[in-house]
């Protein structure tokens, strides 16, 4: 009889990592899937489904305005609980930090159902930053049966919390098997005929260099998103042959401190979130990427790009050793001074594009598929990714 694993997601960024995953779950002749979505993010969540022709059997779609983050975890403990004493599933995978991540394996545990923690054993060190990702991974940890981790890094902070060897696996980061297949499979155009434009120019080598901005952390949230918004004004003005491309979140609080800054900058794009597809064209295009978010400290080394991260602390701390990632905060003078380094200095430049991305390889989702063999069937245990 094939194991029944059961994989719970709720955002696009979780959507990313379990796409390859629930993909090689299905492949198996040994395992069958179960796949639920929280709605926790909708439109963007949908897009990835689509993109990788993925029809959830449960669709918990918890979404609604103005909803706190105890709301949501309330509706995603009820809801997941319901869905888990129908289909009695063998084993649940849930991927990363959110708060569907830790309402579903609170709710699996409660069942006595074993939690595969997918991207397990990050670690910023502050439970305030980011928030509230650093405790949602900390108590997901805490009762997970199956820890696959992505670095030897992440393993590490695992085994100092005690967590045993024996139930970790480092299979590398799934974001690169969904990269690998999104830049060497997806024939993709962009809606904005803006990007569409500069893309063509940039084919052509007509256009100049491209910075790449993205910003939504709760924590930079207020004075620090408005620092942003300046800065962005500033290296835009600074340099009038760059192009600034500026896919804005949705969020109202980071609307109304980044659009004054940067409203009537010819060279500011300031456009809608784009969907999975259309960002990884985006990465490709530019040469400079700044960014407060986890996935791309990740995705944007695969392609060789810099990344300058808006956090004065980060739970991926292997790019920031190999040198293809640096932490610079979020003040005004300190992001136009390191944007402009690597916009002036070609050595700093080159420096951090060559560094050798420490994050995966392409083989994460079918060494996860390994591991659920050797954890619950007693299959051989998975060569560590990067052994």
């Amino acid at each position: 009889m094939a194991l029944r694993i059961m994989t719970i997601y709720g955002t696009r960024p979780e959507a990313i990592k379990v796409a390859p995953i629930i993909k090689a779950i299905e492949a198996a002749e040994d395992l069958e899937s179960i796949t639920v979505v929280t709605g926790q993010h909708r439109e963007m969540l949908d897009q990835v489904n689509t993109m990788f022709e993925i029809v959830p059997d449960h669709d918990l779609n918890i979404m609604a305005s103005g909803q706190t983050l105890n709301g949501i975890v309330a509706k995603v403990i009820s809801g997941v609980d319901q869905i888990l004493e129908h289909e009695k599933p063998d084993a649940v995978i849930v991927q990363g930090d959110t708060s569907t991540v830790m309402g579903a394996a609170v709710a699996s545990f409660n069942r006595q159902i074993p939690v595969i923690h997918l991207e397990a054993g990050l670690r910023s060190g502050d439970i305030n930053s980011p928030f509230p990702e650093e405790a949602n991974r900390k108590l997901t940890s805490q009762i997970a049966a199956l820890h696959l981790a992505p670095t030897d890094t992440s393993k590490s902070n695992l085994t100092r919390e005690a967590v045993s060897e024996n139930d970790i696996v480092i299979t590398g980061n799934s974001v690169i098997d969904t990269l690998m297949f999104a830049t060497a499979n997806l024939e993709v155009h962009f809606e904005d005929e803006r990007l569409e434009a500069l893309q063509q120019a940039k084919e052509s080598g007509t256009a100049g260099r491209v910075l790449l901005v993205t910003a939504h952390r709760r924590e930079n949230l207020g004075s620090a998103m408005e620092d942003i918004g300046a800065a962005v004004a500033e290296i835009a003005r600074k340099y009038p042959d760059l192009t600034i491309v500026f896919p804005i979140h949705k969020n109202p609080k980071v609307r109304a401190a980044i659009r004054p800054a940067v409203e009537g900058l010819d060279n500011v794009v300031l456009i809608e979130p784009l969907a999975y597809a259309e960002f990884t064209r985006a990465l490709s295009l530019a040469d400079v990427v700044l960014t407060d978010s986890g996935g791309v400290q990740e995705e944007a080394p695969s392609l060789g790009k810099p990344v300058l991260v808006m956090r004065e602390n980060t739970e991926r701390p292997e790019a920031v050793v190999a040198g293809t990632v640096k932490l610079i905060g979020t003040h005004k003078q300190r992001l136009v001074d390191e944007v402009s380094l690597l916009l002036d200095s070609e050595e700093a430049y080159t420096g951090m594009a060559n560094a050798v991305n420490p994050y995966g390889d392409g083989e994460a989702a079918e060494r996860t598929v390994e591991a659920i063999r050797w954890k619950f069937v007693g299959g051989e245990r998975p060569t560590d990714f990067g052994s």
